[in-house]
């Protein structure tokens, strides 16, 4: 089985891109201008009350010694010690907040095992009410933080704590089988196994990560006992696998429209194109927008950004694309302002556009009243070839207008040897050789494209096997030849026996043309004028997620493998096509 040939070798052994996913990098430090980290009066080891009778330790930070303070909460399952530097929260303290940093349960210093995030609502509830029965509380509380740390703000306020008055969350994943552990139904094992291994215990792990032989964890069968190969029994990797229908398991933390009715909470929601978590940020964003009386109390931020970057507040260039100075925003002083307006009876009034998106290739920022932005209008690009689509340098062609009588495309698709995974927004041509990877590219742009929302593939796919996966990605080609992948995923993955639904899985017939609708989740890019527009099609993007064995088999149990021939279908009573919400000509965003 020829699992791990040359780049393919070198993605496996460091993942990096999935270990940023619910969690700020170590290196990552908000900085707040001063060199002094010494402020107020701090109080280390405070023992907060769950109404089990558990105790989560939090560390406190006070302006002052008397008074009464608006607080601001972080829970972090990433150990409290080193996140008041990591975030930059001396700032708060500067501004007149109280600050309150607590290891989630199970971790750290707090009593409790960690289940991931079933308990974060409860004990949320319990954190935010017992802070304003202190005395040095003046009775208002605000959660803040990044990925997961923002996920638990969610989680909180569906328990309707009375005294939360507002929340930042920052990157918050909440799209369970389209997010993390699962994405299109395709398990996460690179996400689950060192995220998982960094939470064991009650001290971080993570550094482990760096000792594991990613070789042999990808040819380790079942995936079930892949956390045995990987160094340690984990509980959590085994349910997350075993449950592998959108159940009662995973319902306790999935946000519907009927949650999100009972939230009346305002909130600043940030998240960028190139944040992994982005997916679980516009779910929640598309529930405050579906419910529609939210708007003077929400708003949003989607920055051509990172994970990391979401909280930190930007860069001049991410991977291929250069930004300028427009893509950073002192997003510390945006926090503090938002906290202030609702943290403070009778303070300044959040003085700010609901929406911003920054639109890469034009490099500037677009204001707006709601997202999805309302001028955007759904445009098809349609898959066209004669039957020759594989690789770079086959007959692939996107065209605006319909297909006629045209010939499928058609590959094999090995799981034994997958075609790689490579990170956002970084030059792709390497994939493009691979015969099992179909290239489709527009004519070099005459004018720019602007594409502002949320991008699908609808396939018309047939296959010989039980049970396959489908992908595809969304690419920038530069005149010189480069290949950039757009959007915050590495690939969009559809598995063929979720196609009708996260909540049961059902077999393919062989043979039979099915519709595969693939999300891309949303970008913000202008295409520029000799540019073109490229998707690609395939079956796999290794070790993003796990490679389908193509059996229909339990994934969590499956112990063979089997190759499938693929075809893609692309004529008039058959039109696949990329559905991309167009941004017509807009005096935001100079020609």
């Amino acid at each position: 089985m020829n699992w791990l040939g040359g780049s393919l070798a070198r993605r496996v052994a460091a993942p990096a891109m999935t270990l940023l996913l619910l969690g700020l990098p170590a290196s990552a430090v908000a900085q707040d201008g001063r060199d002094s980290l010494v402020v107020g009066v701090q109080r280390f080891g405070v023992w907060v009350p769950m109404r089990d009778g558990v105790r989560l330790s939090a560390d406190l930070w006070l302006p002052d010694s008397t008074g009464r303070h608006p607080t601001i909460v972080l829970r972090t399952p990433y150990i409290k010690t080193p996140q008041f530097r990591r975030y930059g929260l001396a700032a708060y303290v500067r501004a007149g907040f109280a600050v309150m940093v607590q290891d989630t349960r199970g971790r750290g210093d707090s009593e409790g095992e960690f289940d991931f995030y079933f308990p974060e609502g409860r004990d949320g509830y319990d954190t935010i009410e017992w802070i304003a029965r202190q005395p040095w509380s003046s009775g208002l509380v605000g959660m803040d933080g990044g990925s997961y740390l923002a996920g638990v703000q969610w989680l909180a306020a569906r328990e309707r704590p009375p005294s939360l008055a507002c929340m930042v969350p920052t990157a918050p994943s909440g799209r369970i089988f389209d997010e993390v552990p699962y994405l299109g139904g395709a398990f996460r094992a690179e996400w689950a196994l060192p995220w998982l291994n960094d939470v064991s215990g009650r001290v971080s792990q993570g550094a482990q990560n760096a000792y594991v032989d990613w070789r042999r964890i990808a040819t380790h069968s079942p995936l079930l006992t892949a956390d045995d190969a990987f160094g340690r029994r984990m509980p959590l990797y085994r349910a997350f696998l075993l449950h592998d229908t959108l159940d009662e398991y995973w319902s306790r933390i999935q946000l519907t429209d009927r949650d999100m009715a009972r939230i009346d909470v305002p909130s600043l929601t940030v998240t960028g194109w190139f944040d992994g978590d982005q997916i679980g940020a516009l779910y929640y964003w598309d529930l405050i927008e579906r419910r529609g009386t939210l708007a003077d109390r929400t708003r949003l931020i989607i920055g051509p950004w990172t994970h990391a970057m979401t909280y930190l507040g930007g860069a001049e260039r991410v991977g291929a694309f250069e930004l300028g100075k427009e893509a950073i925003i002192d997003i510390q002083a945006e926090r503090i302002a938002f906290f202030a307006s609702c943290l403070r009876p009778g303070g300044p009034r959040f003085e700010r556009p609901r929406v911003r998106v920054f639109v890469t290739g034009a490099n500037r920022w677009v204001e707006a009243d709601r997202y999805p932005l309302p001028e955007v209008r759904e445009r098809a690009l349609y898959l066209r070839s004669d039957g020759s689509a594989n690789g770079g340098a086959g007959g692939g062609r996107l065209e605006w207008s319909a297909p006629g009588r045209e010939r499928p495309d058609s590959f094999t698709y090995d799981p034994t040897n997958p075609v790689p995974s490579m990170d956002v927004a970084l030059d792709h041509r390497s994939v493009e050789s691979r015969p099992d990877v179909l290239v489709y590219s527009s004519e070099p742009l005459t004018e720019p494209v602007d594409v502002v929302g949320r991008v699908f593939v609808e396939l018309h796919a047939s296959t010989d096997a039980r049970d396959t996966d489908f992908t595809a990605k969304l690419l920038d080609v530069y005149p010189d030849g480069r290949s950039v992948l757009l959007g915050p995923a590495a690939a969009g993955v559809k598995r063929a026996r979720y196609r009708e639904g996260y909540e049961r899985q059902v077999p393919l017939a062989p043979g039979s043309v099915e519709r595969y609708r693939i999300e891309l989740y949303d970008v913000g890019h202008r295409f520029l004028p000799g540019h073109r527009i490229r998707l690609q099609v395939s079956s796999s993007a290794f070790p993003f997620v796990d490679a389908n064995r193509n059996t229909g088999l339990p994934v969590a149990t499956d112990t063979t493998w089997t190759t499938a021939r693929q075809t893609i279908w692309h004529d008039a009573e058959r039109p696949s096509r990329i559905l991309l919400p167009v941004l017509p000509p807009d005096p935001r965003l100079p020609r």
